[in-house]
């Protein structure tokens, strides 16, 4: 993956390293929170092999980072967790680096209505 000039000169050898694909899949449900996805659906979207988001996921359940249902996967509610994990603050500074803030009131402006079909699954 490549970068923009002006992130290459702000930013630190520390910062350049690559993200572990651990990191990579919990900086993706992070920036999708409020939303639950198959592993595979992840692995798409991370441009990751199966297997490798497969074991990902795993280890992140284990530290108690992501909760799974069924076939589904969602990042945990429990932002003190997320907070003392340094693979997650790595993620989320060098995403908000590359990408800039997220505003979540302005996204969630254009989020869609309805609820991801997870989500109804619970309320039957």
């Amino acid at each position: 993956m490549s970068i923009d000039r002006e992130t290459f000169d702000r930013s630190s050898e520390d910062e350049l390293e690559e993200l572990s694909s651990t990191e990579q899949v919990l900086g993706f449900l992070a920036a999708n929170d409020d939303r639950a996805f198959k592993a595979t659906e992840i692995a798409a979207r991370t441009e990751l092999d199966g297997g490798t988001v497969s074991t990902a996921l795993t280890r992140l359940k284990n530290r108690e980072l992501v909760e799974h249902k069924g076939t589904y996967w969602a990042i945990t509610s429990d932002e003190q967790r997320l907070e003392r994990h340094d693979g997650y603050s790595r993620a989320t500074r060098l995403f908000n680096e590359q990408l800039g803030t997220e505003e979540k009131a302005a996204w969630k402006e254009h989020a869609p209505a309805e609820p991801h079909p997870s989500r109804e699954e619970d309320s039957q």
